[in-house]
């Protein structure tokens, strides 16, 4: 890792959501409102962009549109995180590293 350059990377923005929904929705509509169909497609956001350089990455990757999906509908429902609780094995893992969320707080961010 080298220093920073200024890419940006709408995915890490929409993965975050469920973190600060109003900061990360802003940034994400401020990225597709400053840089159009440079930055949006009708398949989601692109990989990467580096403004400064106008450099725009032409891939729209799966897995960068997943994370911001999956992450929207954890926000909007709470649902990914609930279906993923049910699972046997990542309630041992959660815990055996000792792992206790928050209950409240967990509604709080729905």
């Amino acid at each position: 890792m080298g220093p920073l350059d200024g890419t940006l990377v709408p995915c890490a923005t929409g993965g975050s959501l469920i973190f600060m929904p109003a900061e990360c929705a802003h940034v994400l509509l401020s990225m597709r409102e400053q840089f159009k169909d440079k930055v949006y497609t009708r398949y989601g956001f692109v990989d990467a962009f580096q403004p400064k350089a106008n450099w725009f990455a032409p891939d729209i990757l799966g897995i960068d549109q997943g994370i911001t999906m999956l992450m929207a509908e954890n926000l909007r429902t709470g649902f990914v995180w609930e279906y993923f609780m049910k699972n046997h094995e990542i309630g041992h893992a959660m815990s055996q590293v000792q792992f206790h969320p928050d209950p409240d707080a967990m509604m709080q961010l729905l």
